[in-house]
């Protein structure tokens, strides 16, 4: 029985689209004059070291401003990055220049499954400050409050099969209990050798590859818990 459901975000909840063309200009057009505003605070300093500690060498402000950048232009997946990105979509949210995209059908469901107390869970790349963000001022509204708990690369690479065990040692609950959805094959690949149930999101319009060895369905409104 289907006790937790962990999803995905980028193109399985929000268009793959939202995140390039939205989330990563606005961060990328941002994070100079973020940092040259913010270095001294103690949060953003911490982040700052951890690029040097990353690169295994000293940078000045200006080299990790340029670093950072090139990650952002690599799409790199790299926790002070990623974390320094959520800062500034913070900003841009609470700014009003930006509003999370959430497909309407992901929605629909995710409020379905709370309603029957299935516990609901994010696995994302992006930081979990990020995360929050995006579905707490998503067109739609605030969407928090129906997840139970969030994780991102803190806990793992999203394409390692310990990140998905420490997940249901963190929420309490048997991977056999727990549903993973995501567009990506190798993630999916690593939660099922966790011994997770895993279903995949092919949503024409994110372009998204069939992965083998992996039930899919093309919105969250095909999904039947009891059939899987």
């Amino acid at each position: 029985m289907i006790r937790a459901i962990l999803t995905d975000i980028e193109g399985t909840t929000s268009s793959i689209a939202f995140v390039k063309e939205v989330l990563f200009p606005y961060a990328r057009d941002h994070i100079a004059e973020y940092i040259r505003n913010h270095a001294a605070d103690t949060d953003v300093r911490v982040l700052l070291d951890e690029v040097c500690a990353e690169l295994g060498r000293t940078l000045d402000d200006g080299q990790i401003i340029e670093q950072l950048i090139r990650w952002t232009d690599e799409d790199r997946k790299i926790t002070p990055l990623k974390t320094l990105q959520g800062m500034l979509w913070e900003q841009g949210y609470r700014n009003g220049d930006i509003s999370g995209h959430i497909y309407q059908d992901a929605v629909k469901k995710l409020q379905e499954w709370n309603t029957r107390q299935i516990k609901l869970y994010v696995y994302s790349s992006g930081s979990v400050a990020a995360q929050k963000l995006l579905f707490g001022f998503s067109k739609y509204g605030d969407l928090t409050t129906l997840f139970s708990g969030y994780f991102d690369t803190r806990v793992g690479p999203k394409r390692e099969t310990a990140s998905y065990r420490a997940i249901a040692k963190a929420i309490g609950i048997p991977g056999n209990d727990t549903l993973f959805l995501s567009d990506i094959a190798e993630e999916l690949n690593a939660a099922r050798a966790a011994g997770m149930l895993t279903l995949q999101l092919l949503r024409p319009e994110d372009g998204t590859l069939p992965a083998e060895g992996h039930a899919q369905v093309h919105s969250f409104s095909e999904i039947g818990l009891d059939t899987l």
